[in-house]
């Protein structure tokens, strides 16, 4: 698996727990966090944490995690990549999220579609999946730019601050990719 991918503005190198309290300051941006099942990070303590687990998952090729870089500057932006790998049938979840300091400058569209291309030509996927929060209308418009297509909703399918919460599915899949 590889630990870090280019584009042209951005580096998506794989955690680091070093990258904990910069990712932290995102964490803990309920701004951020608001379409996230997590809750706001109140310490960087939990954003170590986070990154020890991803990594495990990474090495257990279940997941993968990518702080987000800006080549110009070596600040980290945000994070992306593989929650879930199901490589029995060639499919895996994404996720992502910026620090709002960078939101509509196009960063998020450039690193998704980095991943999405890793994805589909080196690891072989057939799908890729992302689950999103109906209200979440700017990670909507960017699955749809990608060419990811609503499945449905996925009725309180996951629970996290007291509650349960409905996602939308979308997808897309290796053929309907066009630069590949």
């Amino acid at each position: 698996m590889k630990t870090t991918l280019e584009t042209e503005r951005l580096q998506l190198r794989k955690m680091k727990t070093s990258d904990a309290p910069y990712l932290f300051n995102i964490w803990s941006d309920p701004t951020v966090t608001r379409y996230m099942n997590i809750s706001d990070f109140e310490s960087v303590e939990q954003a170590t944490a986070m990154i020890t687990h991803l990594n495990q998952l990474a090495n257990e090729h279940q997941a993968i995690r990518y702080s987000i870089i800006l080549q110009k500057t070596g600040d980290i932006i945000g994070s992306c990549g593989f929650n879930h790998f199901d490589f029995t049938n060639e499919r895996a979840e994404i996720g992502y999220e910026l620090g709002k300091h960078y939101w509509g400058q196009g960063y998020a569209n450039e690193a998704i579609s980095t991943i999405i291309d890793y994805g589909f030509k080196e690891l072989a996927l057939n799908r890729i999946e992302a689950k999103v929060e109906l209200e979440n209308e700017s990670s909507v418009k960017l699955l749809k730019r990608l060419n990811f297509t609503y499945e449905g909703l996925l009725r309180q399918v996951e629970k996290y601050e007291g509650a349960f919460h409905d996602l939308a599915l979308y997808s897309t899949l290796a053929c309907e990719q066009t630069n590949l």
